[in-house]
């Protein structure tokens, strides 16, 4: 039985009020359009739903039986209205992001905290991974955001810049020396392992062979084993504090991209609208 819903909305606010003339100014519709709209459901059902009274209407049994289904099902209607406007209003909700540590750790944290100052109810979950696998959570549907630094295009992910990082060469000491391709393999050179996206971008801009003397799996590791004397690191400048001393170098490194990407065929949520708007917002600003 099709049977038009602002039927059963006229239905459900008469009998809330008991009164023909209490619905219409509740429905902010005439009281003729009201009686014309209860007997269209009579007819409809093939019964009587109200009695007229001297104080106003009351149901028949058939009409609150019917009531208390459309009654479940206007709280359902109502609840899932307030729901939404809650998350409309980022009173509520989940932000599910994906990033790299490092770039969590230097990157994120300022707008990370913004958020959350303004919009302490929405619920932040940060998933940290390799640039390769959070692109396949992001594809998946279990991120709503990733902010990754890649050169890359993807033919199903809208990205926009952030962004640019800058990698050198940093002692805990300064060194009157300057690292070329001929003399870069006569140092202790602390670089992050494949498949950082630092080292792939340090590889495609060498034209020349270069076995590092140490390889570790972090960028914090490689500042720390800088800072303990083991060696020259290749770091990122915007990531680092003023205790590291810049080694002059020869070998040009090109700036990387830092970037934030969205599944170009999926609408963002209201906290993912926000965020992204805090990101631009910020880094417009630097």
């Amino acid at each position: 039985m099709n049977i038009n819903f602002e039927l059963y909305k006229v239905f459900y606010e008469v009998a809330n009020e008991k009164s023909i003339s209490k619905g219409a100014e509740k429905l902010m519709i005439s009281q003729p359009a009201v009686t014309q709209s209860i007997h269209t459901l009579e007819e409809q059902l093939g019964g009587k739903l109200f009695i007229r009274t001297p104080k106003g209407v009351v149901l028949t049994n058939e009409g609150e039986i019917l009531y208390n289904y459309i009654r479940e099902g206007m709280n359902y209607f109502i609840n899932g209205s307030n729901k939404f406007l809650s998350l409309k209003n980022l009173d509520s909700g989940v932000l599910n992001i994906g990033a790299s540590t490092v770039i969590s750790e230097n990157i994120l944290i300022d707008v990370l905290g913004l958020f959350h100052k303004k919009y302490p109810n929405v619920v932040i979950n940060i998933y940290n991974d390799l640039t390769d696998n959070l692109v396949k959570k992001l594809r998946n549907g279990d991120l709503d955001i990733i902010v990754i630094s890649s050169d890359n295009t993807y033919k199903d992910i809208e990205v926009h810049d952030v962004c640019l990082l800058h990698d050198i060469f940093v002692s805990n000491r300064e060194l009157d020396i300057t690292l070329d391709k001929n003399n870069i393999s006569d140092f202790d050179i602390i670089i992050q392992k494949n498949p950082s996206i630092m080292r792939r971008n340090f590889d495609k801009s060498i034209d020349f062979d270069f076995c590092p003397k140490m390889e570790v799996v972090s960028h914090s590791l490689v500042c720390k084993l800088v800072s303990n004397g083991f060696g020259i690191g290749l770091v990122t400048k915007e990531f680092i504090n003023d205790n590291f001393y810049e080694v002059k170098s020869d070998i040009l490194i090109p700036a990387r991209r830092v970037v934030y990407g969205i599944k170009d065929d999926r609408e963002c949520s209201f906290s993912c609208s926000e965020f992204i708007k805090m990101i631009e917002e910020y880094y417009e600003k630097m």
